[in-house]
């Protein structure tokens, strides 16, 4: 086995502590559904239970009681302070106090529990399986590994699984896991089976400084974007829930009741597009510097060019939104939503389909 392979393993151990480390943090979004739910029953008891009993509440604070007329004509009050009575209770009474008591077994608010420890703990042991990966594909190829679709999708997911990971020593945005070690392990799942090519050298152009600087700083723009559009997805989906949505209103989606308000996510997505955008401007202009070291021009148009420019206007107009009045949280989100739309088809279908002097994707595509 040689050092390539072996980078390829660890990869591979990478993808699977990333699939644990969702399943888990998945669990603990069904938790927090649980508990959602659990207290909209501890909310509405109270009134189905008076509704089928009759009971009236009493003014002064006391029990409440319900009085009915005795066949002889005398009043009778029947559960009030101090009752006796051997009749029994109704079935509704007893249905709604049999909900009540499942309500009382059910946890009072949310906690994290165990699986949210394990999923931290396995998503770490992803990131260092998969930083070794990295270094030794590094070590195989004889530069820096981020030169092709396949390094680029490896390098981009660590930098975004390791962002969420930093950003959770700071505040408690544990509840982006799912989606951030999900669209990872997708990510790196296509990297492996699509996107794999052998460790080699690069094609002249690529050997330069400007291959460090460019892509390095492309590749933590991504990460960025992709922990960025997470909480913005999960902006639209709790605000959409909050709406009234008859399908967001299911139980099985209680735990968007759990996650921040829909202005503190909208804010942390937006903190977090702001500085892959910073970055992603810095991508641009060293790409033209490097352009005019290789091919002695700053801009010719080609499809990279082009598509690395639009993504740049996408999410120049997200930011510009984002401070202009008039823009409601959830168009602001989709804004953020369709950059990196356009940042994905600029790193596949631009590859894939539109072939021109950026076309490094390293795969034989029949060109």
């Amino acid at each position: 086995m040689n050092v390539a392979e072996l980078s390829t393993i660890v990869v591979w151990g990478a993808t699977t502590a990333y699939a644990l480390a969702f399943g888990a943090f998945a669990f603990d979004l069904a938790r927090r559904a649980e508990v959602s739910t659990a207290r909209r029953v501890r909310v509405a008891e109270p009134a189905l239970v008076g509704a089928a009993t009759g009971s009236v509440a009493d003014p002064t604070g006391g029990a409440s009681s319900t009085t009915r007329p005795a066949e002889d004509g005398a009043a009778v009050t029947d559960g009030g302070p101090g009752a006796d009575t051997d009749e029994p209770r109704g079935d509704a009474e007893d249905a709604g106090n049999a909900e009540a008591t499942d309500a009382d077994d059910a946890p009072a608010e949310y906690r994290p529990g165990r699986a949210l420890g394990i999923a931290m703990s396995v998503t770490t042991l992803g990131l260092v399986l998969e930083l070794a990966g990295i270094v030794l594909r590094g070590i195989a190829a004889g530069r820096v590994p981020w030169a092709n679709m396949y390094e680029f999708t490896v390098v981009g997911t660590f930098v975004a699984v390791l962002t969420f990971r930093l950003l959770t020593l700071r505040r408690d945005v544990r509840f982006l896991g799912a989606f951030v070690l999900g669209l990872s392990v997708v990510a790196l799942g296509l990297g492996l089976t699509a996107f794999y090519v052998p460790a080699g050298a690069v094609e002249p152009a690529l050997q330069s400084y400007w291959l460090v600087i460019h892509v390095t700083i492309a590749v933590i723009a991504t990460g960025m974007f992709t922990v960025g559009v997470s909480a913005s997805g999960l902006q639209l989906l709790k605000e959409s829930r909050e709406s009234g949505s008859p399908r967001l209103s299911h139980p099985r989606f209680g735990m968007l009741d759990q996650l921040p308000s829909v202005r503190a996510l909208e804010g942390l997505a937006f903190r977090i597009n702001a500085i892959g955008f910073v970055l992603w401007t810095f991508t641009v202009m060293a790409g033209a510097v490097w352009a005019e070291h290789a091919w002695s021009r700053f801009w010719g148009w080609d499809p990279k060019e082009v598509w690395s420019f639009i993504v740049w206007v996408v999410y120049a107009a997200y930011l510009h939104a984002r401070t202009t009045r008039g823009w409601s949280p959830k168009a602001i989100a989709w804004f953020s939503i369709a950059g990196f739309a356009v940042l994905i088809f600029n790193f596949t279908g631009v590859n894939l389909l539109l072939h021109g002097k950026h076309s490094y994707s390293g795969l034989d595509t029949g060109s």
